[in-house]
């Protein structure tokens, strides 16, 4: 007889599932539906095909490293050390980092819409009641429910070690902004790619300083994109929600 596949399971291989799924442009947390502030440029006509890698760096380096990611890392940390009131402070934190009413109802919109999920997805599983517990809590706004720290919720329940957590949701993002790119027509698919292998460096720097700054310092400093994305909150016609 046989061992069961459950018997052969590689704990390392299942935990790189768990990234891959969760990171998975397929996945339906909300992101398709976001530009990440990529149409209030197009809109304006401040960027073309030309200038989206750029720009994906810039908001990787300056707004997503220093606030979503920085926000994953520290309540990745206090999840694993089940310091519950800590992920609440840093989900609060994080909510009122973000200056402009579309950006916080973009994040709170796909962090609800992912604990919803994963609380189905996980349930039964190593981690699921951790994860059903803290969705419990976003559904009651008992915390505003940020994507980045559900997704930090749900990476430590499952044991997916904090640099690759951070890693993973850099890339999601940017394959979303990708996706994005499509949509608009700055891109094609093969320059997608493209795309996404220029910014593997670039996500690699931000994990590491993600790593090690302090919760005081969440926040990016992204006055343009702060600002369009102000001008598509009140745009008249729209593709994407952000």
């Amino acid at each position: 007889m046989t061992d069961s596949p459950v018997a052969r399971e590689d704990p390392g291989v299942t935990r790189l599932l768990v990234s891959l799924q969760l990171s998975d442009s397929a996945f339906p947390s909300g992101f398709y539906t976001m530009s990440h502030g990529l149409e209030g440029f197009r809109q304006a006509e401040l960027v073309g095909p030309d200038g989206v890698g750029d720009l994906l760096e810039d908001l990787l380096v300056a707004s997503v490293g220093p606030g979503d990611a920085t926000a994953l890392a520290r309540a990745h940390g206090a999840a694993t050390a089940g310091d519950w009131e800590g992920v609440a402070d840093i989900d609060r934190v994080l909510y009122a980092s973000k200056l402009n009413g579309e950006l916080r109802r973009a994040s709170v919109r796909s962090g609800r819409q992912l604990a919803d999920i994963t609380a189905e997805t996980f349930a039964g599983t190593p981690g699921g009641e951790e994860i059903a517990r803290w969705a419990r809590r976003v559904k009651s706004h008992d915390v505003p429910g940020c994507q980045p720290v559900v997704t930090a919720v749900c990476y430590a329940a499952t044991g997916v070690p904090i640099a690759e957590a951070v890693a993973s949701d850099l890339f999601a993002f940017a394959s979303s902004f990708a996706g994005a790119c499509l949509r608009l027509r700055l891109t094609d698919h093969r320059s997608t790619q493209v795309l996404l292998r220029r910014m593997q460096p670039v996500i690699a720097t931000v994990v590491a300083d993600a790593l090690v700054r302090p919760l005081a310092d969440i926040g990016g400093f992204a006055p343009m994109g702060d600002i369009m994305s102000a001008g598509h909150e009140r745009a008249e016609a729209r593709l994407f929600t952000s």
